[in-house]
């Protein structure tokens, strides 16, 4: 296969970088701010690599000018960042807290003053542990509704200034391991919010949703391995992306877990199933299928010891990307994809003269870019790419371990330093092709 590396990408393609609140803004317990479920989990000794804490992350909070700034520097034109839910609504429901919402009209207007265009994201992860005390969580299909609710609020509050929205953030991870209920009520808690958007909305909206995909590649590209690539794609994401697009669980979805089906009505289908603006995906790995002569007609190659991997063993396979954009148009039709998140994390100790040199991060920016360039050569509806991350963060469960910035934080000292992986990307932007 050649990848194309001549052809520019178009003017109005979207180059951005993501992040999540949690995980940058730190100032957990200032101004109004009250508790999310991610807080009472730094809480718990052993829960977190090194015990670390998300309470003061990167000081987003307090530096978010100066990010906003090495964001103009990297000649952005799009930034993708979340809303903590309990710093707008500390419990969730109810009365509006004035700090938080300034906080956010603040970052909204730096963005637009710098030409970057703000994607915000209603929920990445941080429940209000009210709504987690008080209704269970996602267990609850009350939370669904809380959170169409929050939505439509923050519609309310931004949507003069904000176009873009994603509803939720990577059902299938922060459901992972759960019932196929609580898979359901959050299913249910992305339709509620696409809903509570529109309502909300003071211009129309390009709203969508982020979900973590599995994408397979073709062994090599032949039609029965690209067919095999195709329906193992649908066995893989039958449980969210599926029932987003069609309203309904497929045969492939109740083939497999008819063990563990949720309460459902045709009712809440229907609000699943509302049509989205766009898709976003997140994309970090893939595997690599073949035609089979089995039931599901084709067969997982298991990646061999030697092949490249990230800090985290999360094997590098960029031609999923690629195939991940062509399965969307083959399964969904010509609904505009972006790619919502897309990085590595790496080892970035290695300085000179107070560089990162991070090269690693720049051949799998290099190599994912050409796939992305190489899907919008051939018609596919590709719109725009967010590399995760802005700025190295509190990385969940992993802590501060695990490095996928372009831009590197100290955490004692908070200092940032731009990469040399963030001055590729700044390049590539200025360019408009594959460097």
């Amino acid at each position: 296969m050649q990848i194309t590396t001549s052809t520019h990408f178009p003017a109005d393609f979207v180059w951005g970088t993501a992040t999540a609140a949690y995980q940058i803004e730190g100032a957990v317990a200032e101004d109004g701010r009250a508790p999310s479920i991610w807080d009472t989990n730094c809480l718990k000794p052993g829960f977190i690599k090194n015990n670390d804490s998300g309470e003061r992350a990167c000081d987003h909070y307090h530096r978010y000018k100066e990010d906003v700034a090495i964001m103009r520097s990297l000649h952005l034109n799009a930034y993708r960042f979340s809303l903590s839910w309990s710093r707008i609504l500390p419990d969730g429901e109810g009365g509006l807290n004035p700090k938080g919402v300034d906080f956010y009209d603040r970052l909204i207007d730096e963005l637009l003053a710098n030409g970057i265009t703000p994607w915000v994201t209603c929920y990445h992860w941080d429940l209000p542990q009210a709504l987690e005390d008080k209704y269970g969580g996602w267990k609850s299909k009350e939370v669904s509704k809380r959170l169409g609710d929050f939505a439509q609020r923050v519609a309310e509050l931004y949507s003069d200034r904000v176009k873009n929205w994603i509803t939720t953030n990577e059902i299938h991870v922060f459901t992972m391991g759960q019932p196929l209920q609580i898979v359901h009520n959050a299913l249910l808690g992305h339709g509620h919010a696409l809903a509570g958007l529109r309502a909300g909305a003071k211009q129309p909206l390009n709203a969508g949703f982020a979900e973590a995909l599995w994408s397979e590649h073709p062994v090599y590209d032949t039609p029965e391995h690209i067919a095999a690539a195709s329906r193992a794609f649908k066995y893989s994401n039958a449980r969210i992306t599926f029932p987003i697009f069609e309203g309904k669980y497929s045969d492939e979805y109740f083939e497999q877990y008819k063990e563990n089906l949720p309460e459902t009505t045709d009712e809440e289908m229907k609000v699943i199933g509302t049509p989205v603006d766009f898709a976003g995906y997140n994309i970090y790995s893939g595997s690599v299928v073949r035609a089979a002569d089995n039931a599901r007609g084709y067969e997982v190659i298991d990646f061999p010891a030697s092949y490249p991997k990230n800090q985290l063993g999360w094997n590098i396979a960029p031609r999923s990307i690629y195939s991940l954009i062509k399965h969307s148009q083959d399964h969904f039709g010509d609904v505009p994809v972006y790619i919502t998140e897309n990085g590595m994390t790496a080892n970035d100790k290695e300085q000179r003269n107070g560089e990162v040199l991070d090269i690693d991060r720049i051949e799998f920016l290099r190599e994912h870019l050409a796939h992305v360039q190489r899907a919008h050569a051939d018609g596919l509806p590709i719109k725009g790419y967010f590399h995760w991350s802005f700025m190295d963060n509190f990385e969940w469960m992993e802590g501060f371990s695990a490095r996928f910035g372009l831009v590197r934080t100290n955490y004692r000292t908070m200092e940032r330093t731009v990469k040399l992986s963030g001055k590729y990307y700044a390049e590539v932007i200025k360019a408009g092709r594959v460097l």
